[in-house]
């Protein structure tokens, strides 16, 4: 940067410290530029918004929206972009509906209607491609044109504005020890930047039917969108309806059981594999059955002893005593 450029870039910074932190008043604008730098200001912020918004309209899923920006580049072949390069929900939808169809068969009345609902929903999948184009093409792509050309010349012309009117302000401030010459070229660069941003501003303000022209494009396509659904499902609908009544004028199928196989449980030994059962011996009630342990003489009992007996280990009547059992 030369010498020159240093000393102004110093200039806009004194005066701007001046005016924040010392309470410096600085050239003020007309009301009438103030009134359209605010609406302008308006007018950014609302195109911002309502392209942020529209994004979120056509594709509600975050993740799929990332993938909308591909269109950046489809759509700049007009007339050949089909596909916005990533599924709908409703083709997604019917092509699970056709899978499964399939798998049931024409048998099964659930699989024809699943079938006819999975090649309406991947129609309006189509439809809802086209919308996307439509939108991205006549809407979207005209404001995002205005939000980089446009409203980015106008801020551009209001930043050097201010940076002009910065250093007329310093010179000013000290005008004798300045050249009048440079305080005149500072003066006609002010007024020429103002001048400059008042007429951007004004040619921004005076044409904004081109942006009606693009919601009314917006409007036009969801219009022409929903038409086509709507015609898309009233025919799912009568179709769903005839079949609904060719079902139930079909005679019912009744149910016939298989008659149950019968098996013989033959001797095992027997070619069909048989079983063979052998047959519990009988117990007769006089059966009489011995045991090989030996026998073992019964003790006596507690209330054999005398009374007043005593156990010889605890003291205690035998009567009471737990060992008497085993003194025996």
């Amino acid at each position: 940067m030369s010498v020159a450029g240093l000393k102004k870039q110093f200039y806009k910074a004194s005066q701007l410290v001046s005016e924040k932190v010392g309470g410096a008043e600085g050239t003020k604008l007309d009301d009438d530029f103030k009134e359209m730098e605010k609406k302008v200001d308006v007018t950014s912020k609302a195109v911002t918004e309502v392209l942020t918004r529209t994004t979120e309209y056509l594709q509600p899923n975050p993740a799929s929206r990332a993938k909308l920006t591909m269109l950046n580049t489809m759509s700049k072949i007009r007339g050949q972009v089909k596909n916005p390069g990533y599924p709908q929900s409703e083709g997604l939808l019917g092509e699970s509906m056709i899978r499964y169809g399939k798998e049931l068969g024409d048998e099964s009345n659930f699989g024809d209607a699943l079938l006819d609902a999975g090649e309406a929903m991947k129609r309006l999948a189509e439809v809802k491609d086209s919308l996307d184009i439509e939108v991205k093409q006549n809407f979207i792509d005209p404001l995002q044109n205005l939000c980089d050309k446009d409203l980015k010349e106008i801020q551009h012309h209001l930043k050097k504005l201010e940076g002009r009117r910065l250093d007329f302000d310093y010179k000013k401030k000290r005008q004798g020890k300045i050249p009048d010459e440079e305080l005149r070229q500072a003066l006609e660069k002010f007024e020429e930047s103002k001048e400059i941003a008042e007429t951007s501003m004004h040619n921004l303000l005076e044409t904004d039917i081109e942006q009606v022209s693009q919601l009314s494009a917006l409007v036009d396509a969801q219009v022409d969108y929903h038409r086509q659904a709507v015609q898309i499902l009233d025919e799912l609908a009568e179709k769903l309806k005839r079949r609904m009544k060719e079902a139930s004028s079909r005679p019912k199928r009744e149910y016939k059981p298989k008659p149950r196989e019968t098996y013989d449980f033959g001797d095992a030994d027997q070619s069909n594999g048989g079983f063979s059962c052998n047959p519990t011996p009988k117990v007769s009630a006089s059966s009489s059955f011995r045991s090989d342990k030996p026998s073992r003489t019964p003790s006596r009992s507690i209330c054999e002893f005398p009374p007043h007996t005593r156990c010889m280990q605890c003291d205690l009547p035998l009567s009471l005593c737990l060992l008497a059992p085993a003194l025996t």
